[in-house]
């Protein structure tokens, strides 16, 4: 395993994130650290980086490397986007970092910025036809793809920052917001590929105001979930928001709850390009992406055909990191989930369940077993808790919800209630019975291979009458394993109004 650090220089945040990169193709960040240093502000007069904000940046800097050296990081990949690339005192700043904090920074073109956005995005979300809007403090990327194939891009040169600097002055908020949402439109209109892109392409919001917004969402909504990756905003709800936000002065919008106070005087201005940007391509809704250029970074590092290709089975990918992370048994959670697809398919004459259950039964089969990392006792309430706070690529909300309430239905088969009606607002009413079948599945899937050797290797199922006769093929002596599930017999007959017979 090596530690990297991977260092994005932005215009108006530096992020620092330390990554543990695994020797088969994952990696998972381990300790971040980010301060607003505005390194863009005030460039829009004469194109230099002012000296405070880079005495800023560079104080900001050595705090950085001084944590890399803690962790023991064996490299830093450190990256400087818009404000860097069109700094016209750039040299001097550059070697000034690496005279003062032995770091070095890459200057990244506009295509190389946009491929990594790109990137970090294709292969941690499952949407096959993307335009991502990815708002910076020095400039606003646009990137539509197609069939998981980057088509175009456009970078253009304004992002919260420089834009909250032109139309600041003495103009009233909701003044200096209207001109910016025009000041946008005017741009999108001289990009003609915009109204030629295929008419199902989903919005995807990438950067820090896109994550911001979902905390003040959050809060707005009480949305019990954490996660910001995959989160769905209706536009009809973010313009709202907007209309409350660009209507405050600065000191009352670091009142507003989930509001970042660093972020509050930009914040109008960004959510003047969200919405010039929804209003000029006609969307309802858009998803907002937790992963970027630095994602893109940690790709190209720890799984470098991504560099060619994307990942195929962005869930699968994810899934085996946690898993790994996790520590757990890789064999045995193939095993698993293998045993409970062939159940899922098996007894589709019972439960009727659409796809889309298969996939949630996956995800509860693949981590069913994390919460053992803390400890066995009561494991599954802890495998819940860690699949309902875990970054799961390539899932929606409600999936993950779902996933949850199946592994805490491993070892227990009623769902706690009290728990489930806080994500009511997720959920649907359909999907408590379809919890609790699903942890029925699951739970004997683990049973087949209680001694985790791999000893059933298929499932044939057959519905007679008023009982289902599940014949299993073994490689060995497979009494403990035909014991175990065969216990949950009574459980499966409440679930699906059958007896249960293994043989």
């Amino acid at each position: 395993m090596e530690k990297i650090g991977i260092i994005d220089l932005g215009s108006n945040t530096a992020r620092l994130v330390i990554v543990n990169l695994f020797a088969d193709g994952h990696f998972m960040v381990v300790d971040e650290l980010k301060e607003s240093v505005r390194l863009g502000q005030d460039m829009e007069r004469d194109g230099f980086l002012k000296p405070q904000r880079v005495a800023e940046t560079i104080r900001t800097l050595k705090l950085f490397k001084r944590l890399c050296d803690a962790s023991g990081v064996e490299r830093i990949i450190a990256v400087g986007t818009a404000a860097v690339r069109r700094a016209k005192n750039q040299r001097s700043f550059l070697d000034e970092i690496q005279a003062t904090c032995n770091i070095k920074i890459r200057v990244l073109s506009e295509e190389e910025e946009a491929i990594l956005v790109y990137r970090g995005v294709i292969n941690t979300m499952d949407i096959p036809k993307g335009i991502i809007l990815e708002i910076g403090g020095g400039s606003t990327k646009i990137i539509y793809y197609n069939r998981r194939n980057m088509l175009n891009y456009a970078s253009l040169p304004f992002g919260a920052v420089t834009l909250t600097d032109l139309f600041s002055g003495d103009l009233p908020p909701q003044e200096a917001a209207k001109q910016a949402e025009e000041f946008f439109t005017e741009h999108l209109k001289k990009l003609p590929w915009l109204k030629e892109i295929d008419p199902e392409v989903q919005m995807i919001g990438v950067g820090g105001s896109f994550r911001n917004l979902f905390k003040i969402a959050k809060m707005i909504k009480k949305y019990p979930l954490d996660t910001v990756h995959n989160y769905k905003f209706e536009v009809e709800d973010f313009v709202g928001t907007y209309n409350t936000v660009k209507a405050l002065d600065v000191e009352k919008r670091k009142k507003i709850k989930g509001l970042s106070p660093s972020r509050a005087d930009i914040m109008p201005a960004a959510m003047a390009i969200i919405k010039s940007f929804v209003d000029y391509m006609g969307f309802n809704t858009f998803t907002i992406g937790a992963n970027g250029l630095r994602e893109g970074l940690m790709y190209n590092q720890a799984v470098p055909i991504t560099v060619e290709k994307p990942i195929s089975d962005v869930l699968g990918h994810s899934l085996v990191t946690l898993v790994k992370y996790y520590d757990g048994n890789v064999e045995h959670v193939e095993q698993v989930v293998s045993l409970s697809v062939q159940l899922f398919k098996q007894l589709r004459v019972l439960h009727k369940f659409p796809r889309q259950y298969l996939k949630v039964l996956k995800i509860a089969a693949s981590l069913h077993g994390c919460g053992l990392r803390m400890r066995y006792y009561n494991h599954e309430k802890n495998s819940w808790y860690i699949i309902l706070n875990s970054n799961i690529h390539g899932a929606t909300h409600r999936e993950i919800v779902l996933a949850a309430f199946v592994a805490a239905c491993q070892r227990h088969e009623d769902v706690n209630l009290a728990e489930w009606q806080k994500y009511k607002g997720i959920v649907l009413e359909e999907d408590l019975e379809a919890v609790k079948k699903l942890g029925v599945l699951l739970r004997i899937a683990e049973s087949l291979d209680r001694s985790r050797a791999k000893l059933v290797t298929s499932i044939d199922c057959d519905v007679l009458g008023d009982s289902v006769i599940m014949k299993t093929s073994v490689t060995g002596d497979a009494a403990l394993e035909i014991r175990d599930a065969s216990m949950i017999g009574g459980e499966f007959k409440k679930a699906f109004r059958k007896n249960l017979e293994i043989l």
